[in-house]
């Protein structure tokens, strides 16, 4: 269970002194080698369960070279260049561009110019959990087939995603929710798989076809109703209803034109609705209401809910007997 986000920062002009670190921090060793003599590297790393994203900034020309990444590290170039080698992957990257790291389970060199980048380090049980099978079922190693985006739409859509989670966890209110940050850990999971080719299966089975029935349906409204005040993901949603991850999502679209996240965020909802409606103004407000119930931003969430009730929720606290 995420309980929290916290920040941390290191500086060094040492070159040595930024091989170890980085290689504590990336959980890889790493050598490293500089232009100048005293090369000066700022990173600020804010930290949660699941997942880092870090903000890196250095004065020189760094070559790397580094063993194989336990964890699966997506690189966003801000004004840096790249020069990346893992496996039979040879890339320059610009400003603007983003990759993984390195293959699983391969090495990697890296050349990096003066300049800026941002890191996202993904712990490979969150990608597990978003990709889960069915209950009961070995859930297989995911591996990624390439160090490039899919498109460059996709690519678009990560950088957004990431700078949402971003501002996400250094908004001090929202990053002491436990159900905010678990959100922004699933949703940026989600997002990298659907960002990098790799072997997670995503068409449903005949099996899943099968399985996509009003019983399980009921199974997972059930348990979305029950826990919608807890940290829930689609891998929870179907083991409850004791189906695969693809078959739930079949079911939702079959039986209910939507998707699980979508009908557990109207639950959310109507149960934020109805804590403005019986609140006291005086205590309370809609932003601390909205994160209560897992809504990442009071904007998006007034969006929301003007769309469903017709009114703004401050009107709804506004108007509390």
């Amino acid at each position: 269970m995420v309980t929290d986000a916290h920040t941390t920062a290191f500086q060094s002009t040492d070159a040595d002194t930024i091989g170890t670190y980085l290689s504590d921090a990336y959980g890889a060793g790493m050598q490293v080698r500089s232009s100048e003599q005293r090369p000066l590297l700022r990173h600020r790393r804010t930290h949660t369960t699941g997942f880092d994203v870090d903000a890196i900034a250095q004065s020189a020309t760094l070559d790397f070279q580094g063993e194989p990444l336990p964890t699966v590290v997506i690189v966003a170039t801000s004004t840096a260049r790249l020069h990346r080698t893992s496996g039979d992957s040879d890339r320059r990257y610009g400003p603007g561009e983003i990759c993984l790291g390195a293959y699983p389970g391969l090495p990697f060199t890296c050349t990096w110019s003066p300049g800026e980048l941002t890191t996202c380090v993904l712990d490979p049980a969150a990608l597990a959990h978003v990709a889960a099978p069915a209950p009961g079922r070995h859930t297989p190693l995911i591996r990624f087939t390439s160090l490039d985006p899919l498109s460059p739409a996709a690519a678009a859509h990560w950088r957004h995603t990431h700078s949402y989670v971003t501002e996400l966890l250094t908004n001090s209110e929202a990053a002491a929710s436990p159900l905010l940050v678990a959100t922004a850990a699933h949703l940026i999971a989600t997002v990298t798989l659907t960002t990098f080719a790799n072997t997670a299966l995503t068409d449903p089975t005949i099996e899943d076809r099968h399985d996509a029935t009003p019983t399980t349906l009921r199974r997972a409204i059930a348990y979305i109703d029950e826990n919608a005040a807890r940290d829930v993901t689609v891998a929870d949603i179907a083991a409850a209803a004791n189906i695969s991850l693809r078959a739930l999502q079949l079911v939702f679209r079959r039986h209910r034109d939507t998707t699980p996240m979508a009908y557990l965020r109207r639950v959310r909802l109507d149960h934020a609705h109805h804590t403005l409606a019986t609140a006291d103004p005086g205590a309370t407000t809609v932003a601390a209401v909205a994160a209560r119930w897992g809504f990442t931003t009071p904007r998006r969430f007034a969006a929301l809910y003007r769309g469903a009730y017709g009114v703004p929720p401050a009107r709804t606290l506004r108007d509390t007997p």
